[in-house]
Order: C-alpha cells, then sequence, then structure tokens
C-alpha cells in the first residue's frame, strides 16, 4: 500500500467517526451568536493562532460574523504577554473587548488545554471567563 492511498483510507476512516449531530450543534451555536448580533473571538496558540486568523476572515467575509482574534494584532499581544502574562494575556484580551453574554469564543487547539499540566492555560483561562460571563462556548 502506498503512503498516500493509506493517508486517503485513514482520512475516511476518522470522517466515518465524526458525529454529525455535535457539528451541527456547533454550527447551531454559532448561528445563534451571529443572528443575536454577537461578537465571535478565536483564539488559538502555535499553528492555532493562523489557522484562528484566517477562520476570522472567513467568518467575516463568508458568513457576516463580527469576528476577531488576539493574535491577529501582535503589537497588542505581545505588550499584554510582557505586562500581564501568557496565562492571562488572552483573559484580558476578551475583557478589554468587553466580552459579553450572547458572544461567542471559538478555539482552536490539538492540546485542548490542561491548567493541572500547564497547557495552553491561557485558553483554559478564557474558556472559564467566557462561561462566567455566559458567552458561548
Amino acid at each position: 500500500m502506498t503512503f498516500t492511498q493509506k493517508y486517503l483510507d485513514e482520512s475516511i476512516e476518522l470522517i466515518k467517526r465524526l458525529d454529525a449531530s455535535a457539528i451541527e450543534a456547533v454550527a447551531a451555536g454559532l448561528a445563534q451568536v451571529r443572528d443575536g448580533g454577537g461578537r465571535l473571538f478565536i483564539l488559538g496558540v502555535g499553528g492555532s493562532a493562523g489557522h484562528a486568523g484566517h477562520a476570522v476572515n472567513d467568518f467575516r467575509k463568508l458568513c457576516g460574523f463580527e469576528a476577531y482574534a488576539p493574535t491577529d494584532n501582535v503589537s497588542e499581544l505581545t505588550a499584554r504577554v510582557n505586562d500581564e502574562g501568557w496565562d492571562t494575556c488572552f483573559v484580558e484580551w476578551l475583557r478589554g473587548s468587553r466580552l459579553r453574554k450572547g458572544d461567542g469564543v471559538l478555539v482552536f487547539s490539538v492540546g485542548g488545554g490542561n491548567r493541572a499540566k500547564n497547557v495552553s492555560v491561557n485558553l483554559v483561562r478564557s474558556l472559564e471567563v467566557a462561561k462566567d460571563l455566559g458567552a458561548g462556548i
């Protein structure tokens, strides 16, 4: 079996395992944010920061969202990291953006974040704040 055929076979198997109802629920939640006049804040670090910026473009241009990513403004992000620390840089950016009920927070992450293991704590804290404020996640 060639590498390409193995890749395609594994991709098909993974796609078969996707939960269509979970995907529909995410789409419905996003539509609720947009239709309710909420804003969408997209977070990611590493390669996911690039995906966040690209997604902001697509959500704004193709889907009619008001959308933002903190990593699109490297000057503000690095100032927050310098002055406030990495673990809280996104939280403080969300607070500065006046995150509120009716807004949504979407996270791109490979590792998912884990406070106990000190993995992507800035993402974990951001979701905690979003939940506390009643924003969609």
